[in-house]
């Protein structure tokens, strides 16, 4: 079974605005996909529909086997435990440490404080944040900012990263720095769907590469490159 499949889907704005149109793909358990494509393509549409945030205009989006298409208000929450997203903005909390950033992702879900206290220090230490679990916001690095966030995305354990443009306000650096996190992650099993605009990530990453333009898949290759002018 795939863990996700897009099946004939299709979402439409008023004005007769074509987000994405016609789109299917199934995402194997695993993989480490990049969706790739010029700005205002249906990339971040896709996302959005993923994650339930946008309804669909048409077809079918199933995870994990559950057809999330009708998925109900009520059930979103339940998505979105498997579903780890990460933003090109930060979206931290200025006045929370790194550690209350992170824990406050599963205080919202109701974790009791023993579960948060055991958890959080493990998340910090993937992203290599152990040292800084007491600093602020302001305090760090973008790069480090963005690792917050994806301990955060991680707090649920969840079965799938979406990163957008993760690295969109980073220096080469850093955005290598986090694109190698992401590949550790998706070492441990978790599937990782990076949204991106980096050519020289994508290309150096040798993955899966899903071309968008216009609304619809131009191109799906499994050792891919970012070929788009």
């Amino acid at each position: 079974m795939p863990l996700i499949e897009f099946r004939n889907v299709s979402k439409y704005y008023p004005g007769n605005i074509v987000a994405v149109k016609d789109i299917t793909l199934i995402i194997e358990e695993g993989e480490f996909v990049s969706i790739v494509g010029q700005s205002g393509t249906g990339k971040t549409t896709l996302v959005r529909l993923l994650i339930a945030e946008e309804p669909l205009s048409e077809g079918r989006i199933l995870v994990a086997g559950w057809d999330i298409t009708n998925i109900h208000t009520n059930e979103v929450p339940i998505l979105r435990k498997q579903i780890g997203v990460v933003f090109q903005d930060f979206k931290l909390l200025p006045t929370k440490t790194v550690f209350e950033n992170v824990a406050f992702a599963l205080e919202v879900s109701n974790a009791d404080k023993n579960r948060i206290q055991s958890i959080v220090p493990q998340l910090l230490k993937i992203v290599g944040l152990q040292e800084k679990a007491e600093r602020f916001p302001h305090e760090l690095s973008g790069g480090e900012q963005q690792r917050v966030v994806i301990a955060r995305a991680l707090a649920h354990r969840p079965k799938i990263l979406v990163a957008d443009e993760p690295t969109g306000n980073l220096d080469s650096i850093n955005t290598k720095e986090i694109v190698e996190l992401l590949k550790k992650i998706n070492e441990f099993g978790t599937t990782v769907i990076l949204v991106t605009h980096n050519k020289d990530t994508v290309n150096e990453l040798k993955r899966r590469v899903i071309m968008i333009d216009q609304g619809r898949v131009q191109s799906d290759h499994q050792k891919g490159r970012y070929l788009l002018k």
